[in-house]
């Protein structure tokens, strides 16, 4: 390690000690919070400027970029006032400190670029199970009550060789329903708690968090659900079954009153897009009932009983291109488009990408694809595994 990266490790390691140890005063003082935030900035500057971009980004690119990050700044100052001890250890020390600063494991990344030529994925996308208490229309999973999941003992190998070959830290974590899984005693929560040098984001339908899944989540620290709604009562209700919007509003509170950051996961179809980016839809899920983040997808005509009559138009799309950047850079929320928001990303994120931002999927049968939402798989991880390999193969 030469001197100048032993000094920003010795930084790292103090700033991310001290932010810890002030927890209480930043979940409850508003102004020592505020010059946590701006110091958290400089420090993200510090550990950002020795990475010199390959691109040239123009103008609106670089505004889009510098709104969104106002957008997050934000987005943690509203969710650090009601935050648990493990839940603001977790997002200091794994998701800012492992994921965001450090980009992973570099030592690991690094020597895979030695020997492929390339860099890794730096994050993957897993669903262990297809199982699913609902059976929503459209579901691109086409997921129900089935037994179709990987066994704890690949699942588990697959997080433990992205960490230590290609320096994976975070983890998105589909299904199925994540909730449901059970493999050789094992769940979804035993994952995030065996890797807790680990960050996971899950998306659930929130059906099944109950007071003891909340209460460990809040615990554990390291793992985020996105709860998935179609709008409002109705369009939720319509979708994925009747009283699920009751059920998702007590999850929610369970979330609140045990202090775990929590999110939406937003499906917009041709029926939906206007409601769910609404004032009134905006200000209920995030500011009465405390999502911390938004994820919007774009309806894809793919799983069960697929039909193109959901898919939003061409000039929907447009306005919600218009209207989610309208959401951030106004109301200054993290609301992120999957399709719409390529300025973020340099583009489409799948299939790996060989610059070391980029992602894959693997699904319940151990098929690898480029993306969740392209099930094109050339290769099975469980074969790999079987005939001798690891992730690399």
């Amino acid at each position: 390690m030469t001197t100048k990266n032993l000094a920003r490790k010795i930084v790292l390691d103090k700033s991310t000690e001290i932010l810890v140890r002030s927890a209480p005063l930043l979940t409850k003082v508003a102004p020592v919070r505020h010059a946590s935030l701006r110091a958290g900035e400089l420090l993200f500057s510090i550990a950002r400027n020795k990475k010199k971009s390959v691109f040239v980004h123009p103008p609106g690119v670089i505004k889009d970029r510098a709104d969104f990050k106002q957008a997050i700044a934000h987005t943690i100052d509203r969710g650090l006032t009601n935050i648990s001890t493990a839940a603001f250890r977790g997002l200091i020390n794994t998701l800012l400190r492992n994921v965001i600063l450090e980009g992973g494991d570099r030592k690991a990344t690094n020597l895979f670029y030695e020997q492929n030529g390339t860099y890794p994925p730096n994050l993957l996308t897993i669903s262990p199970g297809k199982a699913c208490n609902l059976r929503c229309t459209g579901c691109y999973a086409n997921s129900g009550m089935t037994g179709e999941k990987l066994d704890w003992t690949t699942f588990d190998r697959i997080i433990a060789e992205a960490k230590t070959l290609w320096g994976v830290r975070f983890f998105v974590i589909s299904g199925g329903e994540p909730l449901a899984y059970r493999s050789e005693g094992k769940n979804i929560l035993d994952a995030a708690e065996k890797h807790s040098d680990c960050f996971f984001l899950m998306y659930t339908n929130g059906t099944l968090v109950t007071d003891q899944v909340a209460q460990r989540l809040a615990t554990l620290g390291n793992l985020t659900p996105a709860i998935s709604v179609e709008g409002w009562r109705e369009a939720t209700d319509k979708r994925r079954g009747q009283g699920v919007f009751d059920k998702v509003l007590r999850a929610m509170g369970r979330l609140r009153q045990t202090g775990v950051l929590f999110g939406i996961s937003l499906t917009a179809t041709r029926h939906n897009a206007e409601e769910i980016l609404s004032d009134e839809f905006i200000d209920f899920f995030f500011e009465q009932q405390g999502a911390m983040y938004g994820w919007l997808f774009q309806y894809m005509p793919i799983g069960r009983s697929f039909t193109l009559d959901l898919l939003p138009t061409i000039q929907q799309r447009k306005w919600m291109w218009q209207r989610s950047w309208e959401i951030i850079r106004e109301r200054h929320i993290f609301l992120a488009d999957f399709w719409n928001h390529a300025t973020l990303s340099n583009g489409c994120i799948a299939a790996g990408r060989t610059r070391g931002d980029g992602y894959l999927y693997i699904d319940w049968n151990g098929a690898v694809s480029p993306c969740v939402f392209v099930p094109y798989s050339p290769v099975n991880v469980k074969d790999t595994f079987a005939g001798g390999g690891t992730l690399n193969d």
